[in-house]
């Protein structure tokens, strides 16, 4: 671990960031500039570092060396739970605020969330996740994310209602309820942090939506890329499921119940050696899916890449739910109650 200072947390409304960093070498910097822009400033910072290809630990050792707020700590797996987990660990302030290398706190943010989340008792305060691009095949997935048929009807990609929620974008917790319900498990490389608002709000705590709390998400910027992550959640939600019965939605069974019946209709097509009804019916899709991103993306000629990405993200999504959780699901490791850092 290297850091800087200990600088110790003071009032009930303190605010310790937490960032796992991997690969982030680029956009660490800018990160680092938009928390530390925050009015008022949070009392701890602590990037929670992975093996990178790049020099994303000398970017925040760097960082740490000019300010003694930040503490950067070593996670030799590189998992993003314990990642969380070990940055949560590393601090000690009473409110607890995730965030990515990759994006940026707007003005205000943890004000606003401070203040929703002591004037609501929630465990939990989070809002909304911005898709957001310049060009190229990211722009096609921001859209696609950003409209009905990529949104799967999740409060945190178009909800425009506060209110309690299932899960949100981020967050801004009180670290009594992180600590009480075992921080992030480490099985979930993926849905992390559904899983874990999930079990905040099975323990009584309420998970709210504000969609003042706006922050911008870089997507993938290549159909590979898309499709592997896409698979990776439709997994880790399968584990989601298995792990918490009883908490699955009808919605996300939409993209698997899709696969099932392509699969059927294609394997009873080749039985009856009817070639041509497997073709309709994924055709039909293709066309059902371009209809539906015409008629709400614009600019309207970014609707058919944005139809491919609506396509790939149902796919792989449905596909990686059907193939069930990843194997080595291990036990969940609570995160320590001793976080004095």
């Amino acid at each position: 671990m290297t850091a800087a200072a200990t600088v110790h947390p003071t009032g009930p409304d303190a605010v310790a960031v937490v960032i796992p960093a991997r690969d982030a070498a680029a956009t660490l910097p800018a990160t680092l500039d938009s928390i530390r822009s925050q009015e008022p400033a949070p009392v701890q910072i602590a990037v929670a570092v992975g093996p990178s290809r790049d020099a994303t630990r000398e970017v925040a050792a760097a960082a740490a060396s000019t300010d003694a707020r930040i503490t950067v700590v070593d996670v030799p797996s590189g998992r993003t739970p314990d990642a969380l987990n070990a940055a949560i660990a590393a601090t000690s302030a009473p409110i607890v605020a995730r965030v990515d290398a990759h994006a940026l706190f707007p003005p205000g943010y943890l004000a606003r969330a401070v203040e929703v989340l002591r004037a609501t008792g929630a465990g939990n305060v989070g809002g909304r996740q911005v898709p957001t691009a310049a060009g190229g095949f990211a722009a096609a997935v921001a859209a696609a994310m950003s409209s009905p048929l990529g949104a799967g009807g999740a409060a945190y990609r178009t909800g425009q209602t506060a209110g309690p929620v299932d899960t949100v974008y981020l967050g801004v917790f009180d670290r009594s309820a992180l600590v009480a319900v075992g921080g992030f498990d480490p099985r979930f490389a993926r849905n992390q942090d559904a899983e874990l608002n999930l079990r905040l709000a099975r323990s009584g705590y309420t998970v709210w939506f504000d969609p003042q709390l706006a922050v911008a998400y870089r997507p993938r910027d290549s159909v590979s890329g898309l499709a592997r992550q896409y698979a990776q959640y439709g997994r880790y939600r399968r584990l989601t499921a298995r792990t918490h019965p009883g908490s699955l939605r009808l919605r996300q069974l939409a993209a698997p119940g899709l696969i099932a019946g392509l699969a059927t209709t294609a394997g009873w097509g080749l039985a009856r050696r009817r070639a041509l009804l497997p073709a309709v019916a994924g055709g039909g899709y293709l066309a059902a899916v371009l209809a539906g991103t015409a008629a709400t993306v614009r600019p309207l000629r970014r609707a058919p890449a944005a139809a491919l990405a609506t396509a790939t993200m149902h796919v792989s999504w449905g596909v990686g739910f059907l193939l069930g959780p990843p194997r080595g699901s291990g036990p969940a490791t609570p995160v320590p109650a001793d976080t004095d850092g």
